[in-house]
Formats: C-alpha cells, structure tokens, sequence
C-alpha cells in the first residue's frame, strides 16, 4: 500500500516567501513531481528543470538534458528515495531566470482511502510570471505595478496580461488545476 507524502517548496530568496504544501502518494516518480510542483507553484512546465541533491546528484528529464549523470526522472519512484521526514532537496526550473525552489519532506502518512491526491493543502503569495527574468527582474516589475501609473506601468499590465496580485494564492482553483496535473506534459521527448 502507497504512503502518503507531505511536501514543503519554497521559491528560494523571495520575502515575503512563497511557497506551497502539498501531499502526493510515493509511488508516484520524479516527474510527476515535477508536473505537481509546475502545478502547485503556477509554472507552465515550458523551461528545463532538474532535482539537485547531494554535491552533484541529479535527476531531470534524460530526453532533453544529455548531462553527465543525470538519473532519469521517469523511472525513480518517489518511495525510492524519500523515506525520512525533513529530507531535502532543491528543484531548479528555468536555468536561464534561474529559479531555485528548496523541497522538504515534512511527513511521511498513511493513505486515506477514498481521498484523492495530489492535493495542495497550503501556501502563501502568487508565483512570479513566466519569464520575468528571475528574481531582479520579479522585485522590478513589483515595484513598478506599485507605482500603478506611467508608461512602465501600463506596458506591464499589458505584458502580464491583466492584473497581477502578489498576494493571491487561490487553493481551491490549484487543486481543480492538479486533477489534470498530467496534462501539463509537453511531450518533448
């Protein structure tokens, strides 16, 4: 019988923090992992990403990322390494914004039949958009849609396409989003 475990990812250097706790079954791999995460931070899974642990340790997508010893994340199940609470690891995704998540497993549960999972069951503040240009770029643009007037402004709002909200973590619209989380696969390899 599958357990279940309860994940603590927090974009690293951002403050206030942001970040999400989410509970997946172990048997799921690597790169469901992945897609959860994607999912329950607001990424579009449209840059290459890798889990970095240890010195020099990896795991990613084999298909799209030829590096020297990188484990390949479709064949890892979870269960296969993460079996100690407080075990920690760090989820790198889109080398050029270079955002770093830092990824904690908080507890290892029991399963509770008849409840679904992935499930997001906390967090705290809006990921920061696709392509912002990492974290100089993300403190740029909030200090320019605090300014809410001028040429800067108004070309930002266009960019982000509406509103944006720092504070805004909907986590019922996150859980709609992670029954599908597969459907962010792209395919690419």
């Amino acid at each position: 019988m599958s357990k279940i475990l309860q994940f603590k990812v927090t974009l690293q250097h951002t403050s206030p923090a942001i970040w999400r706790r989410f509970q997946v079954r172990d048997n799921k791999t690597f790169y469901d992992l992945h897609l959860i995460i994607q999912c329950v931070m607001g990424w579009y899974n449209s840059h290459l990403h890798q889990f970095v642990y240890g010195k020099n340790s990896l795991i990613g997508d084999t298909a799209l990322d030829e590096s020297d010893g990188l484990a390949e994340e479709k064949e890892i199940p979870l269960a296969e390494f993460f079996n100690m609470e407080n075990m920690r690891l760090l989820y790198e995704y889109d080398f050029g914004d270079g955002w770093i998540h830092e990824l904690v497993l908080e507890k290892i549960l029991g399963d509770e039949k008849g409840r679904k999972f992935p499930v997001c069951i906390d967090g705290e503040k809006k990921c920061p958009p696709e392509d912002c240009g990492g974290l100089s770029g993300f403190y740029e643009m909030l200090k320019i849609l605090k300014k809410k007037k001028g040429r800067e402004y108004k070309e930002m709002n266009e960019w982000l396409g509406g509103k944006y909200d720092p504070d805004e973590f909907n986590i019922p619209e996150v859980n709609k989003n992670l029954k599908s989380y597969k459907d962010m696969d792209l395919g690419l390899d």
